[in-house]
């Protein structure tokens, strides 16, 4: 959501902290999810600026605003044009991440579950991911695939990523970030999927000439998406 006060609108929401960082009064809110900013971040500084605890500070302070279900770990992304940007490899990446991730949990965040991030590119590197998290990963857990938000018209790509993390670790409970309508009407897709959260109505919304920012064309996107069979959509 563009607007944190529109989660009331919701049964569920994903909301950046980039919006919450400036905001004083708590808002209206069902089940959401808190994201990391971490697109903005490492896509436009190339790292981030601040320490994991002020990330942290901004989950406590939030922890009993609605049901926070989850915050998303402070991930390095790794398309190739983030790879160039930051001058890493894609190892270094994934190294970053999961630091990112365990600086985190070693933090007071109130008790909200944070969410550790995959990340790789070709689908091979979800698996070496996953392997280099180890027992961090505990059964079932609920973990976001990171950097498949640039290939939703490439459905094959996305499956390719998910399947080959579910050959790995069927158990885990997967987040996929930034789906848009290609991917998620995707019965196959959906399947591998337990989460997803979309800003695909915004995007619509500008390309048909309304206004981006109503919370009515989100609702109306989610309704089309939320009507076929699903596992736990987010908006």
């Amino acid at each position: 959501m563009h607007q944190p006060s529109d989660a009331q609108h919701f049964d569920a929401a994903f909301i950046s902290v980039n919006r919450l960082r400036n905001r004083k009064a708590p808002f209206k809110a069902g089940d959401w999810v808190m994201d990391s900013g971490a697109f903005t971040e490492v896509s436009m500084h190339g790292g981030y600026r601040t320490p994991v605890e002020s990330y942290a500070a901004e989950i406590r302070r939030w922890s009993r605003n609605g049901n926070l279900l989850a915050a998303v770990a402070q991930d390095y992304m790794c398309e190739p044009f983030i790879v160039h940007k930051t001058g890493l490899s894609v190892a270094e990446h994934q190294r970053l991440t999961i630091e990112r991730y365990d600086a985190l949990a070693r933090c007071d965040v109130g008790g909200v579950y944070v969410m550790p991030v995959l990340q790789g590119y070709d689908p091979e590197d979800y698996a070496a991911c996953l392997r280099a998290y180890g027992d961090r990963l505990a059964p079932g857990m609920w973990v976001g695939v990171g950097s498949v938000c640039k290939r939703n018209g490439n459905k094959n790509a996305i499956w390719a990523v998910l399947s080959t993390i579910h050959d790995e670790r069927p158990d885990l409970r997967l987040h996929g970030f930034g789906l848009k309508v290609t991917s998620l009407s995707s019965p196959i897709i959906r399947s591998l999927l337990w989460s997803a959260d979309s800003m695909a109505w915004c995007f619509a919304a500008w390309k048909a000439n309304r206004n981006p920012n109503d919370w009515r064309e989100g609702a109306a996107w989610s309704a089309r998406i939320i009507t076929e069979p699903k596992q736990g959509l987010l908006c």
